[in-house]
Order: structure tokens, then sequence, then C-alpha cells
């Protein structure tokens, strides 16, 4: 199992095109050791599905990030919030954080917030009309999540669009100093909004989370962190999610008319969608913590292993066809969502919200069409998430 020589994932070609690399790497083997950055250094990269499930459900790679640093020089200045969540914990840490998380996206709850979900469509799409150009990404697939989520926190409606402009630097693949930077600012607020709603007596959405966290025995830190993460992971992925979906439709005339004559097709297409072309490109940080075999390929203890849906989704031992969008596939056993016990909690929510802004969007405007070449198109420079940063559209 030979290494590349450099990183595969930091190619700009990646970046527009994830899906040859991992083809590539994948026909090679599904379990490869990789150079990450610079200065040697080296991670285990998963894009086999089997074998991706596999390494998600396995208790010997930890998402402990504190524990694997720690012996670690690092120039990193990450605020704890953002560095010590339930996304960088094991059992029985997780286990409290998770508890509580999975609470707020029961199918009630969600059910209970699909309403609220409703009128910020209907209010981001007032104004739009037939023969006008709009973009899919600032004008909807960006506040309409950062809208949900921050009402769930409590926050101010002056404070949203900076919130969830720091977020969005989060996952700048090519500044560290702008990440830690926008770590500092979402802890430091997120701390701040967290003290004045316990002193602040109130019935509303962000201390009914308080009550939650104090429930599951979560700490002040440990609530700020879990608001961190609702807040990141609440919209950022969610995002993408939408964008991902419409631009993989428009490319895919028949699937895109179909769901225009048979709207209430939407929700079972939702899976292949998200299989198709994975919000979640790399699954966030996992470090082997002995030495271990996944599907029968050596990862020595000590590294960093990177699972990637986005090319286990592909992968044609598990789907047949896998680069054709097919509504008709069953896609249940797509990983965007992750598997096993870090599976994301807030799953039902963003399906919901993927749901009524492509229901909106191809009902109301059914001859909408890409205002630019698809093969134009911006694309994130991250390897965490696979998003577009603009998608614009004519109305129609």
């Amino acid at each position: 199992m030979t290494a590349p020589r450099q990183d595969p994932l930091r190619d700009p070609r990646f970046f527009a095109d994830p899906y040859p690399t991992y083809d590539r790497l994948r026909e090679g083997c599904p379990v490869r050791r990789i150079p990450t950055g610079s200065g040697g250094h080296h991670a285990y990269l998963i894009t086999g599905h089997a074998e991706a499930r596999e390494a998600f459900t396995d208790p010997r790679l930890s998402k402990d990030t504190a524990r694997f640093f720690a012996d670690r020089p690092s120039n990193r200045d990450l605020h704890p919030a953002i560095s010590r969540n339930m996304l960088a914990s094991d059992p029985p840490v997780h286990t409290r954080h998770r508890r509580v998380a999975t609470r707020l996206f029961t199918t009630g709850r969600v059910r209970e917030l699909r309403p609220f979900i409703n009128r910020v469509v209907d209010d981001l799409t007032a104004t739009w009309r037939p023969g006008t150009d709009i973009d899919l990404v600032a004008d909807l697939a960006v506040p309409l999540p950062v809208t949900v989520v921050c009402e769930l926190l409590g926050v101010p409606e002056a404070d949203r669009a900076t919130l969830a402009a720091r977020s969005h630097d989060l996952f700048d693949a090519t500044d560290t100093e702008r990440v830690d930077a926008a770590s500092h600012h979402i802890g430091d607020y997120l701390t701040h909004l967290v003290d004045t709603a316990r002193a602040t007596p109130g019935d509303g959405p962000l201390h009914s989370l308080l009550r939650d966290c104090d429930a599951g025995g979560l700490d002040r830190d440990e609530t700020v962190s879990l608001a961190a993460l609702l807040l990141v992971a609440g919209h950022e992925t969610t995002t993408h999610f939408i964008g991902n979906a419409l631009l993989a439709l428009m490319r895919q005339p028949d699937a895109l008319a179909r769901l225009r004559e048979a709207p209430e097709l939407i929700p079972t297409a939702l899976d292949e969608l998200l299989r198709f072309d994975s919000p979640v490109s790399v699954a966030t940080f996992r470090h082997s913590t002995e030495d271990l075999r996944v599907g029968g390929f050596d990862i020595p203890a000590g590294f960093p292993v990177l699972i990637a849906p986005g090319a286990a989704n592909r992968d044609p031992s598990a789907f047949a066809d896998p680069n054709h969008l097919d509504l008709d596939r069953d896609a249940g056993a797509h990983l965007s969502f992750g598997h096993g016990i870090h599976r994301c909690p807030g799953a039902p929510l963003a399906r919901a919200e993927a749901e009524i802004a492509l229901r909106t969007l191809l009902t109301r405007f059914p001859a909408t069409r890409l205002a630019a070449p698809a093969t134009s198109l911006p694309w994130r420079r991250t390897r965490l998430t696979r998003g577009l940063t603009t998608l614009p559209l004519t109305l129609a």
C-alpha cells in the first residue's frame, strides 16, 4: 500500500470534484495511508463503504482530540467550546452529551418545528418572481438552517448573520488563523448568551435547552460546547445538503421533472440525493488508540483516521452505477449522516429543512433553470464538507 506523495485532499481538483480522486484511491486500496498537509504527517483514509461502516463503529478509533494532541505540540488556538464538544469525545462523556442532543431532534419535536420552517421558507421566498435571478445558496440554503438553529438557541436576529459567517469560517481549509479566530468569536458569544439566559428567567427555546442540559448533567462549559455544535453542525451541512441536492437534480433533467410532477416523492428521494453528493465529504477527526485492522487492512496505533462518507457513498460494491442519480434506488445505507453512536442526531431536522426548501422551489417555480454552466460553479475549499459557494438560478 504505497502512500501518495502529496495530500490528495488538498488538490484544487479535489475541491471542484472529489469523486475521481476518491475512485482512484478506493480502487488502489479502500484503506490507505496518505500525507496530510506539510511536515511529513500522515493519516489513514477510508474510502470503501463496508470499511467505513466498520470504522464508524470501532471503539479503538477515538474521537477524543485532546487525548491525541496531549503529547503532540500544536500552534492551534481553538476555543474549548469548539475543540472539546460532543464530536471530540468518547463515551461516557459523549453519551451524556448525545442524550441531551437527541432529545432536541426527536420525531415529535421536528414535527412541531415544521410550521416554523415553512414560515421561514415563505418569508425568504416572498419577493421571488419568475424571470428574476437568485443565488440559492445566499438567498435560501444559508439563511434557512441558520434561522432555524438560531431560533432554537435564542440568538437575536441582529446577531445571526455575523454568527453564521463565523461558523462558515470554521471550515476554511486554507487559513488556520481565521479558523481559530472564528472559534473564539463563536465560543465567547455563546458563553455570554448562555450566562445571560441563566441570569434571566424565561421560557424560550434556549431556556428549554438549558433545562435539558441541567437534567443531563452537563456543566456550564459543556452546555456552551453543545450550543456551539448545534450552531455549526446545525446549519453548515444542511446548507450544502440543499445546494448539492438541487444542483444534482438540475443536472439530471429526468429526475428533476419527476419530482416537479410528483413532489410527494421528495421525502423518499432525499436518501439518494444525500448519497449522490454528500454534504459531509470526510467525517470529523478520529485516531487509532491501538493497532487494528479495518476491512482486512492494518492501521497502526497513533494515527489520524479519516473516514470519507463522500467516497463510501460512491463505492460500486455497495451501490450499482454509483455515479448515476437514481431516484428509484434504495439508498438508505448511505453514510452522509455517519453511522453508529456518532451518527448525526440532527438528521431528522436536516431532512425536514431540505424537503420543505426543495418542495417550495419545485412547486412554485417549476421551470427554474441554472443561470450559469454547472461546470463553472465554485465549491468550498474544504475537505470536511462538500458544498457550493453560490448557485445562481433563473426563476420560472
